[in-house]
């Protein structure tokens, strides 16, 4: 493990950007070699799903806490519209003859790594048995990669609530590195993030909970999914599976015992994966660090404490958060979500705003889509407030973990102020480290981009890195940056039901950031940056619907 843990800082210090360099990328486009953003099973029968048309229920607000939206019967329609408002199509964009998709869950470069898979058992009006199928959302229908036999599925439903079915996601990464090269391995992790995010709050408007089964070790989540052997095309990595169930019931740990995982090899695997390209360029360095940081088989000793973070009364007034005027739907919010391209610079958000966004992104284990991961939170956000009305622009900083509060006291510099506003809510944990103009320094640390500066605030988001790293293993590493994209996701929705729009940053200066903040050595490190603005619309494109009928 040490030699992982070893290969795996080696990888994260070699894809960061400087100054002086930016990590190892192809260079130029290779526009012939672009890969196709849809993975299709050819020869795998069809099952097309259902178009859900949005509707006012639950209010957004409200989704985020358990028994705002009555369950849903486990059938077509609801499958349906599971993967519509999490992983499918959202729009159409058109400049001239050149046309490309949109989705529900975003991506680094809209370039789409993550694959979905759903497991489960007969559906009514779905299938009469259970199966393995991958998700498509070019045609938003499910494609049947494998019938499992009831008795293996069995082993399986035992351990789950009745009326569950499991989500997959895996990611190919040859999608990132055509364009971003060695960096590529942390931007598929990111959005494996956003897709969590995704589905949880997906399942969250049918009165469904998603939580992460973290037990289970990647080989594991393989087998289930028909990833292995590997494709005969682009490799596709496992990332996860999650449970989703009706709220008000519980889910234990859930194995594999090696029968059941030998069983799912044996099964007949319909369908053969498309060619995204035509041909290929090689990063070896991201291979090393997708086998170093594979997740072996574990029980989990990550659980959070029921009490982080925060506290109770923080939790109280986040749910009682009502927006002025008509509510959004939670489905009109998570439909409706885009990247900004660019942001209005005399754009400013109201205090009362910008505190309901960072208090919907603390990380309350009550709250979706936080309840579904394990671990008590380990992101905090370093914040470059530029236009927040009411509130003084300067460097911040929230501490989403009390438990890490001291830790980072004493390891960033001692001339920060940590001054609570006044008119902070109670729960949350923001300090002001230094007042004044932060626009520049937030254009320079985000590669020069000017949708840093221009926004009413910018962030990044801060990892508590090497010591879970080193307690848990190497393969946490991955889940530090579905983390921070559970974060991103959450802040996409927010901004969007604000009235504004975000958007993610990967491209960063990662040890000028830790040296703003006097960081050192790996104990904390920057892993992913975000704005949140008013956008400026480009009137030069064409929106289309996401499907011929919708």
């Amino acid at each position: 493990m040490i030699d992982k843990l070893e290969q795996t800082l080696a990888y994260h210090e070699r894809t960061k950007h400087s100054f002086g360099r930016y990590a190892r990328g192809p260079g130029r486009l290779d526009w012939a070699t672009q890969p196709d953003p849809f993975r299709i099973y050819e020869g795998a029968r069809r099952i097309p799903l259902a178009q859900i048309p949005i509707d006012a229920s639950p209010p957004y607000d409200a989704a985020f806490f358990a028994g705002r939206a009555a369950p849903r019967r486990l059938d077509h329609r609801s499958i349906s519209q599971l993967f519509y408002d999490s992983l499918a199509i959202s729009a159409w964009k058109r400049a001239g003859d050149v046309r490309w998709s949109l989705r529900v869950n975003p991506s680094s470069g809209n370039l789409h790594p993550t694959e979905g898979y759903l497991l489960g058992g007969p559906i009514e009006g779905l299938c009469d048995g259970p199966l393995v199928a991958h998700y498509v959302p070019l045609d938003h229908a499910l494609e049947v990669r494998a019938d499992v036999p009831a008795e293996v599925w069995r082993a399986l439903a035992d351990q789950v609530p009745r009326e569950a079915v499991l989500v997959g996601l895996s990611s190919i990464y040859w999608r990132e590195a055509w364009k971003y090269g060695e960096r590529a391995f942390r931007y598929c992790q990111l959005d494996v993030g956003h897709a969590l995010a995704a589905v949880n709050l997906a399942a969250a408007g049918l009165g469904w909970q998603a939580v992460l089964l973290d037990d289970l070790g990647s080989a594991q989540v393989a087998s289930l999914l028909g990833l292995w052997p590997a494709h005969r095309a682009e490799p596709e990595h496992p990332d996860c599976l999650l449970v989703v169930y009706p709220q008000g019931q519980t889910c234990g740990p859930v194995s594999l015992p090696a029968e059941v995982q030998a069983a799912f090899g044996d099964l007949t695997w319909q369908g053969s994966p498309n060619q995204l390209s035509p041909r290929h360029a090689d990063w070896p360095i991201i291979d090393e660090v997708a086998v170093a940081t594979e997740k072996p088989p574990t029980t989990a000793d990550h659980d959070r404490d029921p009490s982080l973070p925060g506290t109770p009364e923080g939790a109280e007034a986040l749910d009682q958060i009502r927006r002025p005027g008509q509510p959004p739907s939670l489905r009109q919010v998570v439909r409706q979500r885009r990247s900004a391209v660019a942001m209005d610079p005399h754009g400013t958000l109201q205090r009362e705003a910008f505190y309901t966004i960072l208090q919907k992104v603390m990380g309350w284990p009550e709250q979706y889509p936080f309840a579904s991961l394990p671990w008590p939170p380990q992101v905090h956000l370093a914040l470059f407030v530029h236009r927040v009305e009411g509130l003084s622009p300067g460097l911040y900083f929230l501490v989403r973990n009390p438990e890490h509060r001291e830790a980072l006291r004493e390891t960033v510099d001692t001339r920060f102020r940590w001054t609570q506003p006044d008119s902070c809510p109670s729960g949350l944990d923001l300090y002001l480290l230094v007042p004044g103009d932060a626009q520049a320094v937030a254009r320079q640390l985000s590669c020069q981009q000017d949708i840093a500066a221009d926004s009413c605030f910018s962030l990044g988001m801060i990892a508590h890195f090497a010591e879970p790293l080193r307690r848990w293993g190497p393969w946490f590493y991955r889940r530090l940056y579905w983390e921070c994209g559970l974060i991103g996701q959450l802040l996409y929705l927010e901004a969007e039901a604000t009235g504004l729009r975000g958007t993610g940053i990967g491209c960063f200066f990662d040890d000028p950031v830790h040296e703003l903040l006097g960081l050192e050595a790996h104990q904390f490190q920057s892993l992913y940056h975000f704005t949140v603005g008013h956008p400026i619309e480009d009137q030069r494109l064409t929106t289309l619907p996401a499907y011929p009928s919708g």
